[in-house]
C-alpha cells in the first residue's frame, strides 16, 4: 500500500475495508482517541480480521503516524451515525485515531508531540479532498448516545487555529434561563432545530429526552468543554447560535428567536 500522505511512518495493512458506497471519495474527517491500553494494541486490533474494525490513520502519543487503509476505501471505523442527513459515515469520511486511553482509564491530556502531528494529517487531508471546516467532526459527534471520543480535553481550538474545522470561542458560563431532562414546549423544539441545523441527528419533537440530551453533551464536548453536563445553558446556546451565523452556507432550520438567550 502506498501512504497517501505526506507524513507517514508507518503502513500496516488492515484487510478490514471495503468499497466506499454511493461517493467518490470523502467528505469527511472524523476524529476518535483509541481508548484501548498501548498504541501498539491498537494497531494490531484494527489489523485483526476478527476485530470488523479499522481505520485510515493512527496517531501515536510521540506523534508517529500509521496508514492502515489507502483513503479511497472505506475504513470501518465510525458505526452506525449520523450527520446532516448522512447515514453511512464511513462511505464519506477518513477516520484518525488517536492513541489515548480514554474516558473509562483516567483520560489523560493528548500530548503536544501527538496534536502537532495530528494537525499535519488534518491539513493534508482536506488539502486533497472537498472536506469543509464543519465537516472536520468528534465520534461524538456523528454518534453522541454510543461515543464520548475524543473528548472534551481534544483541542479543537488549535485544529482551527491551523486552518482545519469549524470553531468560535465559546460563549462563557454564566446563569440565566436554560433546558434539561424532561422539558418540554416550543423553546425545546427551536433548541432542537438548532442542534439539527448545525448537524447533529435528532427529532424536533419540544421533549427534551435522552437523544437531546446526548446530542447536548456530544455538541459539549466539542465546542464548549469547560462544563460537558447536557444541559442547554445560556452559554451552550450562545455558542451554538455563534456557530450557526458564522457558517458560510448556514443549513439553518427553526426560529432561533424562540430560544432566548438573555
Amino acid at each position: 500500500m502506498k501512504p497517501d500522505a505526506a507524513r507517514i511512518d508507518e503502513v500496516r495493512p488492515s484487510p478490514n475495508h471495503t468499497e466506499r458506497r454511493g461517493a467518490d471519495g470523502p467528505d469527511m474527517l472524523i476524529l476518535h482517541y483509541t481508548g484501548m491500553g498501548s498504541g501498539e494494541g491498537a494497531v494490531r486490533w484494527l489489523c485483526d480480521p476478527q476485530s470488523g474494525v479499522s481505520c485510515h490513520y493512527l496517531v501515536h502519543e510521540d506523534g508517529r503516524v500509521v496508514q492502515m487503509v489507502p483513503e479511497t476505501r472505506r475504513a470501518w471505523h465510525a458505526g452506525v451515525g449520523g450527520w446532516r442527513g448522512r447515514d453511512d459515515i464511513n462511505s464519506r469520511s477518513i477516520g484518525i485515531e488517536i492513541v489515548n486511553v480514554g474516558h473509562e482509564h483516567g483520560y489523560p491530556d493528548f500530548p503536544a508531540a501527538q496534536i502537532e502531528a495530528v494537525i499535519e494529517l488534518c491539513r493534508d487531508c482536506v488539502g486533497r479532498w472537498p472536506i469543509r471546516p464543519e465537516f472536520v467532526l468528534a465520534h461524538s459527534d456523528i454518534a453522541p448516545a454510543r461515543k464520548s471520543d475524543p473528548g472534551e480535553k481534544f483541542p479543537w481550538n488549535q485544529l482551527f487555529s491551523a486552518d482545519i474545522g469549524h470553531f468560535v470561542p465559546p460563549a462563557p458560563l454564566r446563569g440565566g434561563r436554560f433546558f434539561g431532562r424532561g422539558d418540554q414546549g416550543e423553546p425545546v423544539a427551536a433548541y432542537q432545530s438548532l442542534l439539527a441545523a448545525y448537524g447533529y441527528d435528532l427529532r424536533i419533537d419540544g421533549v427534551f429526552e435522552e437523544t437531546t440530551r446526548f446530542a447536548t453533551i456530544a455538541f459539549q464536548r466539542h465546542f464548549r468543554p469547560e462544563r460537558v453536563d447536557g444541559v442547554a445553558d445560556i452559554s451552550t446556546i450562545e455558542t451554538l447560535h455563534r456557530l450557526l451565523t458564522t457558517l458560510p452556507c448556514s443549513p439553518f432550520a427553526g426560529d432561533a428567536s424562540s430560544v432566548s438567550v438573555s
